[in-house]
């Protein structure tokens, strides 16, 4: 099987996007399983911090990996906005694809400090893992939001993106371009989109010329999202928007089945409402490919 960094190299030379789906249970992970079997496409799995109290660092790590080798699919793991060394050390031991060391709410020169030294602790511990780091303010949380977090609308500035990479070594970075965290009520309502600024992700891309992020997709207008990928974006988070298919799948099935007990029988409405939620996006993001396939 292709590494994840073989696997971002080939997305950027096509010009697709790595879907991330993020996971806290072993419902969400079946749906992005089967969509990632059913259209033979890479996918990235992530779990926050949170949600990695609640499933377990090494039973994710373990469950990934068996689903990996029992079905020869390109599923890999990334530990997502973690903010301590203790716990990112822990996701690099646990066999995890991918590390979000995330300093960005430290000043500038702490978040540099910070992220240069997990950079050689982790790759000590794991030279192939690959380490995230975010620059800039994007929101705190996958939530519905009333209106958008204070701060936001900052964008991450070129030269300073340029110059915590080159002094940092980090392999993926997640800039701010007119992202969020989380989805406003307007945007679930469907009377509003996200839009990102694909001329300073262009910017940035020339700047760094490593791989870069698209954290808070949720809610983002489609054709921005094209435009993202065309501008240099390699990797597109989504989370909020599981969340809402997983509780609305949950909703339906026991709305059907008023009387069933049985978590195996209820559990498949939020699993189809999730996959259905991923293989949009796996389609959207890998455009090209999924055209070739005659999908």
């Amino acid at each position: 099987m292709r590494t994840l960094r073989d696997v971002l190299k080939d997305a950027e030379k096509t010009g697709v996007a790595v879907p991330h789906f993020n996971i806290s249970e072993t419902a969400g992970l079946k749906a992005v399983v089967e969509a990632v079997r059913g259209l033979k496409l890479p996918a990235l799995v992530g779990v926050s911090e949170g949600e990695r109290a609640f499933i377990g660092v090494r039973q994710v790590a373990a469950l990934v990996k068996s689903y990996r080798e029992e079905f020869g699919i390109e599923l890999f793991l990334n530990a997502d906005h973690t903010h301590s060394l203790a716990a990112a050390q822990e996701a690099a031991k646990a066999g995890f694809d991918e590390v979000l060391f995330d300093a960005s709410a430290m000043p500038f020169a702490q978040n540099f400090t910070e992220t240069k030294n997990a950079v050689e602790i982790l790759k000590s511990i794991s030279p192939s893992v690959l380490v995230e780091a975010e620059i800039g303010f994007i929101g705190n949380s996958s939530e519905i939001h009333d209106k958008a977090p204070e701060g936001l609308g900052v964008l991450t500035n070129p030269a300073d993106a340029k110059e915590f990479v080159n002094a940092t070594h980090i392999d993926v970075l997640a800039p701010a371009v007119g992202n969020m965290h989380g989805m406003l009520k307007s945007m679930v309502a469907g009377t509003a989109k996200k839009h990102v600024d694909s001329r300073r992700i262009a910017e940035i891309k020339q700047a760094t010329g490593i791989f870069l992020t698209l954290h808070g997709g949720s809610g983002t207008d489609d054709e921005d999202f094209k435009s993202a990928i065309r501008a240099g974006i390699t990797i597109i988070h989504i989370n909020t928007e599981l969340r809402l298919a997983w509780r609305r799948g949950l909703e339906a099935a026991l709305r059907a089945q008023p009387d069933e007990v049985a978590p195996y029988k209820i559990l498949p409405g939020a699993v189809d409402a999730v996959k259905q939620v991923v293989v949009d996006r796996m389609k959207l993001f890998n455009s090209k490919q999924a055209s070739a396939a005659g999908r």
